[in-house]
């Protein structure tokens, strides 16, 4: 398999072991259809081997830990499950240690994928697989997704907030409660040494005692969402595309507009997006030249030569719901073919809008302009946890065609 591509299971119960030349700690997460877990029972790893309908194996140090998932046995609220995996040594990485997951049936032990996630190397915790609910049927996607910031990247992402160890208190601390025991390992193994869950684990839908002195949020707490109606973004400022604490996957239109500045003449530009897959590769560009791709997901109104007149210069309409896997990032960008420069450019912006409302959802107005021929407006990147982010961009390069777009596009990723 490949990152994003997919495989329906022709089995109710399925085996996904990583094994890699170092031992690896592998964990199974059940989520909903928000992405995130329900309580701290929905997290599955060695110190807690099982819940609903997944399982842990632990291979003893001779055979790889696996994480089995009985597809009729999950509860009707989840929807997928992600199976995670992290080197055992403290502050390694995937450097040089490339895994490989296995999906079987569990039951007869016949292979059915295999994937190795390409090009890893800071990372200290990857998203290996997953095993996702879609219209009834069954279906493992291959994701690779590494974390630089270890587990607790991933449970960010995943609704669980991590705690750091409290520094030691001035005052005699009270008498700590009785440790929980320990589930044992799984039967003719080695045991294995009884570790805390690597960070302590708190669900979200779980609320912690409340602490004497509440710590700091951790940065990139409070994420703006769309609870309280229109964001208006400052360059590099991000917005979840969530509302009402579930993903936006319905359409979703990008407004693009500008003036001749100064009431120059008028000023023909281009507005296109770019698609790009899990490893920052290019998939598809939509512009005037190309008005709809990926089977109909991405369409543009057209072009426009004089950037005259009231509202939206061009208009490019995503249905976010209907993007294949494989793109996981899309970038907005505006050119100027006949080499007119952004400083001749007045008033631009860009803004996503509700197309069934017309309600503006977002929106981002370019301060500044630079003797430049392209610009990098906005970008929506897909969370794996299922919902959408839009970052403010404002970057400019020399660029006067959307072909020449697509490499700085894949390093603003």
């Amino acid at each position: 398999m490949t990152p994003g591509s997919n495989i329906p299971l022709s089995t109710a119960r399925v085996t996904v072991d990583v094994a890699a030349p170092v031992r690896l700690d592998v964990s199974g997460l059940l989520l909903t259809a928000d992405g995130k877990v329900r309580s701290d029972d929905d997290f599955i790893f060695y110190n807690q081997p099982a819940g609903p309908g997944v399982t842990y194996r632990s291979g003893g140090g001779a055979a790889p830990d696996a994480i089995t998932v009985d597809t009729a046995a999950v509860p009707a609220d989840i929807e997928k499950i992600v199976v995670t995996a992290s080197p055992d040594a403290a502050g390694q990485t995937f450097q040089g240690i490339e895994p490989t997951a296995t999906i079987r049936d569990a039951d007869g032990g016949t292979e059915l994928a295999t994937f190795t996630p390409p090009r890893l190397g800071t990372e200290t915790a990857l998203v290996v697989v997953e095993i996702y609910r879609r219209n009834g049927q069954w279906k493992a996607r291959a994701v690779g997704q590494g974390y630089a910031e270890g587990l607790a990247g991933i449970a960010t992402d995943f609704g669980v907030t991590v705690e750091e160890p409290a520094s030691a208190p001035t005052a005699p601390p009270q008498p700590a409660a009785p440790p929980q025991p320990v589930a044992p390992p799984h039967p003719g193994t080695p045991p294995r040494p009884v570790a805390p869950p690597p960070p302590a684990m708190q669900s979200q839908v779980t609320p912690p005692a409340p602490p004497a002195a509440p710590a700091p949020p951790a940065p990139g707490a409070g994420k703006i969402n769309l609870d309280k109606g229109r964001v208006s973004l400052q360059k590099n400022q991000t917005v979840s595309l969530v509302k009402g604490g579930r993903p936006l996957l319905s359409r979703v239109q990008m407004g693009l507009g500008w003036e001749p500045a100064f009431r120059g003449a008028d000023i023909d530009l281009d507005a296109s997006v770019i698609a790009y897959g899990p490893q920052r590769n290019h998939v598809d560009s939509c512009y005037f030249g190309k008005l709809s791709i990926l089977s109909g997901a991405v369409k543009h109104s057209g072009d426009n030569l004089t950037g005259e007149g009231g509202g939206d210069d061009e208009v490019i309409v995503v249905d976010l719901g209907r993007l294949p896997q494989e793109v996981t990032g899309l970038v907005f960008t505006v050119n100027s073919f006949s080499g007119q420069k952004f400083t001749e450019v007045a008033k631009a912006y860009c803004r996503l809008v509700d197309p069934a409302t017309g309600e503006e959802l977002v929106r981002f107005d370019l301060t500044h302009a630079e003797p430049q021929t392209g610009v990098m407006m906005a970008k929506l990147i897909r969370q794996f946890s299922g919902e959408w982010d839009m970052t403010a961009m404002g970057d400019f390069v020399k660029a006067r065609t959307v072909r020449n777009m697509v490499e700085p596009g894949a390093l603003a990723l």
